[in-house]
């Protein structure tokens, strides 16, 4: 499992295209679910996932409880490391960083950065291989 982080329009897009060329792609940013990447998971290619945010973002509006939410996206990050364990293949997550902007005054926004913080971490724990991107620029720090 590999983790791509950054900020907004940092270049994370076009690192992992030059980097996987046989790629299956989830994007919220499309309207993807989560949810549906067993059946999006071409065979002998890399699963890459996008827009965390919106996909927690999604999970609020469903539950009030953020530790069970975190626990949900835990259990999904085991489910995806063991699939790419047992395919032999690459999961590639690309995050948005949000933790060094602006805190946001809706409490909303504050849940979703919060928690796309802890799963950051939880991925991050996960990842073989974390790179974060800046500028279009790619610094391996794990």
């Amino acid at each position: 499992m590999q983790l791509v982080v950054g900020g907004a329009y940092s270049g994370k897009r076009k690192l992992v295209k030059a980097q996987y060329r046989k790629h299956s792609w989830l994007t919220a940013y499309e309207g993807d679910l989560l949810c549906d990447w067993k059946t999006s998971w071409a065979e002998n290619s890399t699963l890459i996932l996008e827009g965390w945010e919106i996909w927690i973002a999604n999970e609020l509006k469903k539950m009030d409880d953020d530790v069970e939410i975190r626990k949900r996206f835990q259990s999904l990050i085991n489910d995806l490391k063991v699939k790419e364990q047992k395919r032999n293949d690459t999961i590639v997550i690309i995050m948005l960083e949000v933790g060094r902007g602006i805190v946001p005054i809706n409490k909303e926004e504050r849940r979703v950065r919060d928690l796309l913080g802890w799963l950051l971490q939880d991925v991050a724990n996960h990842a073989n291989d974390v790179q974060y991107v800046w500028h279009g620029l790619a610094k391996k720090i794990k």
